[in-house]
């Protein structure tokens, strides 16, 4: 059976000492070391920080749009990965209200997706281009109230990966489940994260 490891690499400040947590998921082909370089870049000096590391760094095997079924496996070991690394903190004496999440690519969707199944007040997440994941969104499986929780979302128009539809339509559903959510789409951005996205990810989520 497909299964991704729990291997998460660890930086930031001790949590013992944290005043909240990052959750960092990387793109397809990306690293967990890699995308942890980001927070030098994010107002998250008091925070600990937590990447899982995919298998083969990648978090389920075809396209987003896919068919659900067709990204299983892998797809359901990948949430559970992220549900592992939301226990740890908390076990690690930091509440749900003060977890904060961020994903690129791959990592936006799955980072969406976990949330939009788990919706809770959680401290903020960023989605630097992504949407929910599958052929057709199942709105049965999201359930749960955020509670206002501040969400970024960025993508470019057009971009190869991410249909703009589909982002629209993931921000339609995270704001009725009462998230506080902020698109800004970039016109012929490239398949990266620009600077400008990362200020953003400052003003409106790590405040």
């Amino acid at each position: 059976m497909y299964k991704h490891s729990k291997q998460i690499s660890i930086g930031g400040i001790p949590a013992a000492n944290a005043k909240a947590a990052l959750i960092m998921i990387h793109g397809r082909g990306a690293s967990a070391d890699g995308i942890m370089q980001l927070a030098s870049r994010l107002n998250v000096k008091d925070m600990a920080l937590y990447a899982p590391q995919a298998t083969n760094n990648s978090w389920y095997p075809y396209s987003f749009m896919a068919p659900v079924q067709e990204n299983e496996p892998a797809l359901s070991s990948a949430l559970d990965v992220i549900d592992h690394v939301v226990d740890q903190i908390i076990a690690d004496g930091i509440s749900e209200d003060k977890i904060y999440f961020l994903g690129f690519s791959q990592g936006a969707c799955l980072t969406l997706e976990y949330l939009a199944r788990n919706a809770k007040r959680f401290g903020g997440a960023v989605a630097f281009t992504g949407g929910l994941i599958g052929e057709e969104l199942e709105l049965k499986n999201y359930t749960g109230n955020f509670e206002g929780t501040p969400v970024l979302i960025t993508t470019g128009d057009p971009d190869m990966h991410v249909p703009l539809s589909r982002v629209n339509e993931s921000v339609d559903v995270l704001k009725g489940l009462n998230a506080n959510v902020t698109l800004k789409v970039y016109k012929g951005k490239p398949h990266t994260i620009s600077f400008e996205e990362l200020s953003l990810a400052n003003e409106y989520v790590f405040l």
